[in-house]
């Protein structure tokens, strides 16, 4: 098969998938996603019911089709942080820049939407464990900075000392195991918190621009709280 007749193939995949999730949409908006069943949203998109779940397994994943996206999202900012910063601030930046553009992923998917989810207990159910899984993965992404960052101290000891002096720069910058579950909880606990208040404030019947300033001081306060126990977390080795 030609790259030409793959990439036609894979545009081809991306519009069938496109096309399920737009149709799962409406339907669980006008019906609820409860009431909802596969069979219609396949009737719908005039595609069989085994293609629905070839492209969504769970029917959950119909509703919240940005779940991939969401569980990496605090792990990815973390991984991707710039040198010399720390994840605390790699992730205050982050939620800062998705406020300023509305970010679905961020909490800002319209009152229609935070009320399917509000008053289905499947997809409240399934977007603790979407929390869960983002948490889970921040800890991976947390852990590997802390391992790079204390081979970055050892790596400068070793050019400053002499070798019976390692074990004690291995003392001084050894990250207790736990810490990287340790921050991933209190981050992650941040970001639901946030997280949820974008849903209160919607289903409130605020808008999004008002949703954004309001956030704007109160997630300023809340990683400034965080800063004490992990503003000094292990920052990018220079």
């Amino acid at each position: 098969m030609s790259v030409e007749s793959m990439g036609l193939r894979e545009s081809k995949k991306q519009e069938t998938r496109q096309l399920i999730s737009d149709h799962a949409t409406r339907l669980f908006l006008e019906q609820g996603f409860e009431q909802t069943t596969i069979a219609e949203i396949a009737t719908a998109a005039r595609v069989a019911k085994k293609t629905v779940t070839n492209y969504f397994p769970r029917k959950e994943d119909l509703a919240l089709d940005h779940h991939e996206q969401f569980t990496a999202s605090l792990a990815a900012a973390v991984a991707g942080r710039a040198e010399g910063e720390s994840p605390l601030a790699a992730l205050r930046r982050e939620f800062t820049a998705a406020l300023d553009v509305r970010n679905p992923v961020a909490g800002f998917a319209g009152p229609d939407f935070a009320r399917m989810i509000a008053e289905s207990p499947t997809l409240t159910a399934r977007l603790r464990d979407l929390h869960d899984q983002r948490e889970e993965a921040l800890t991976v992404a947390l852990a590997e900075a802390a391992h790079l960052t204390e081979a970055a101290h050892l790596a400068e000891a070793a050019h400053l000392a002499e070798a019976a002096h390692l074990a004690e720069a291995a003392d001084a910058t050894e990250t207790p195991s736990i810490a990287p579950r340790a921050a991933a909880a209190l981050l992650g606990a941040a970001h639901r918190l946030l997280f949820r208040r974008i849903q209160e404030l919607t289903l409130a019947g605020r808008s999004n621009d008002v949703i954004a300033t309001t956030l704007a001081p109160e997630a300023a306060h809340v990683f400034d709280l965080l800063e004490g126990a992990l503003g000094d977390f292990p920052t990018a080795a220079a």
